[in-house]
């Protein structure tokens, strides 16, 4: 992970959330942060993340996948020592979650 770098807390955590729109679900080709998979990122003073999430369903075969995927974007990102995903289930994962553009990409319309 990489070392604190003068960079300010905002600064960190807009960096990250840039690095989890890179991570995409492979089975659907949109990143996590459009899927509407993130919940929630924070950042703790000593550089940690914890990055609340979930999948589209409890059974997703992709969840070691994405796992590694926010853990290697993570990895890059200035001012990030280290972290954990916290996966929950509640409230459950629904199309409606997803972003316009993550809509737009799987063809869904409003």
């Amino acid at each position: 992970m990489s070392d604190l770098s003068g960079t300010s807390h905002d600064e960190t955590l807009a960096r990250i959330w840039d690095a989890l729109h890179n991570v995409y679900d492979p089975e659907l080709g949109v990143n996590v942060v459009d899927l509407g998979l993130v919940y929630g990122v924070e950042l703790d003073d000593a550089g940690s993340v914890t990055i609340t999430m979930t999948l589209t369903t409890p059974g997703c075969p992709m969840h070691e996948s994405l796992g590694r995927g926010v853990g290697s974007a993570l990895s890059v990102v200035p001012g990030v020592t280290g972290g954990e995903i916290n996966l929950v289930w509640d409230p459950p994962w629904t199309p409606s979650m997803m972003t316009e553009s993550g809509r737009k990409e799987l063809g869904f319309w409003e």
